[in-house]
């Protein structure tokens, strides 16, 4: 017999429940408690298990928020309803659920690996319900799941479809795999003139010292002030990350999580929170001085240090992250798309929403890094 719970934490389910689900995923059960011990504001998290015979065989992360319909809009249209909000400063903001999280780069969903491939399509279908009587208990009328792979027989799409949701893009995922043996043979890899480019944009690193960390203490104020930079400077933005973001994803992820750090002249220009498992070194986050940083290219600096990182401790997959896509492609990544997926449960709303989509889709071109 199928049973679906919703739970208010993911301590209610335990760390061993959830990972066997995900495989121990590098944003597992540990991440996901660290993010929502992070206070975000505006964000309430929760999590659909469906279980069989009281054992957990599907699992999918969410959250309760009132979403700005214009979070991914760029440009001329960005300030279009920009300026409608000002007349209006409720317009266009709903209250969304949506399975997935503010601080995961895919939507996740998990399952018992021992009952192999045959009729996931079936719990996930079950979670959606599960998932769908949680937003309508929370009055949330628009439903939406963020940033799902498109992978062939993915299970979002296999139960997403038939209930009426409309797929738009989402930002995809970049990826490199670490299957050379050092940087040089990378660098042959590139293009002649990426190759000459890089050499010289490294050039600067000789006056630049990287300390990697496992927590911040004694500079957690200027690694903050610097992410408030890089927000500041970004087109599009949806959580804002706290404090205990930061210190929580360290503490609580232990050798799992780290920090590098990148100074000159011992001023902190950078600093670059990284997840690891024994596969896959993940760029969660990337924050600069914008001025100084350019002087010493240490985006470029940041990318050839992650990869030296990976050689050094036998990591396969070097992934960074969902901005500046002309930048990695340049350096070799691949993407892997994703999809947002959403529907609400007014008929008219939902029809404008549909007719609208093109304009929700994330921009997959953003700009290059400096």
């Amino acid at each position: 017999m199928i049973r679906v719970r919703t739970h208010a934490s993911i301590a209610e389910i335990g760390r061993e429940r959830w990972d066997a689900l995900f495989a121990n995923a590098l944003e597992g059960y540990d991440y996901l408690h660290a993010v929502e011990k992070a206070g975000l504001a505006g964000f309430r998290f929760f999590y659909v298990v469906v279980e069989r015979r009281g054992r957990p065989v599907c699992a999918a992360p969410g959250f309760f928020t009132d979403y700005a319909l214009d979070t991914t809009l760029t440009g001329a249209a960005r300030d279009l309803v920009a300026g409608a909000r000002r007349l209006a400063p409720r317009l266009l903001t709903l209250k969304l659920a949506c399975l997935g999280s503010p601080c995961t780069e895919t939507a996740l969903i998990g399952f018992d690996t021992a009952r192999g491939l045959s009729g996931r399509g079936l719990l996930a279908s079950a979670l959606m319900d599960g998932f769908e009587e949680a937003a309508r208990a929370e009055n949330c009328g628009l439903l939406a799941v963020k940033d799902a792979p498109v992978v062939e027989g993915s299970p979002w799409a296999t139960a997403l479809q038939p209930m009426g949701y409309r797929p738009v893009a989402g930002l995809p995922v970049a990826s490199l795999a670490i299957d050379f043996p050092n940087i040089e043979a990378y660098l042959a890899r590139l293009s002649a003139g990426t190759r000459k480019d890089m050499r010289r944009k490294l050039k600067a690193g000789s006056q630049v010292r990287v300390e990697f960390r496992h927590d911040l203490d004694g500079v957690l104020d200027p690694v903050l002030a610097l992410y408030r930079q890089t927000r500041a400077r970004a087109e599009m933005q949806f959580e804002e990350l706290t404090p205990d973001y930061f210190t929580g994803i360290l503490r609580q992820m232990g050798e799992r999580a780290l920090c590098a750090l990148y100074y000159a002249d011992d001023q902190l220009l950078a600093a670059n929170l990284l997840l690891r498992d024994q596969e896959t070194l993940l760029d969660k986050f990337f924050c600069m001085d914008a001025e100084r940083g350019r002087v010493f290219n240490l985006y470029y600096l940041s990318w050839f240090t992650n990869l030296s990182y990976c050689l050094n401790h036998g990591l396969k997959r070097y992934q960074s992250g969902q901005a500046a896509y002309r930048n990695k492609l340049r350096l070799g990544s691949g993407l892997t798309r994703t999809q947002m997926y959403f529907r609400h449960r007014n008929p008219v709303l939902n029809a404008a929403l549909r007719a609208a989509a093109p304009l929700l889709a994330a921009d997959l071109e953003p700009e290059a890094a400096g």
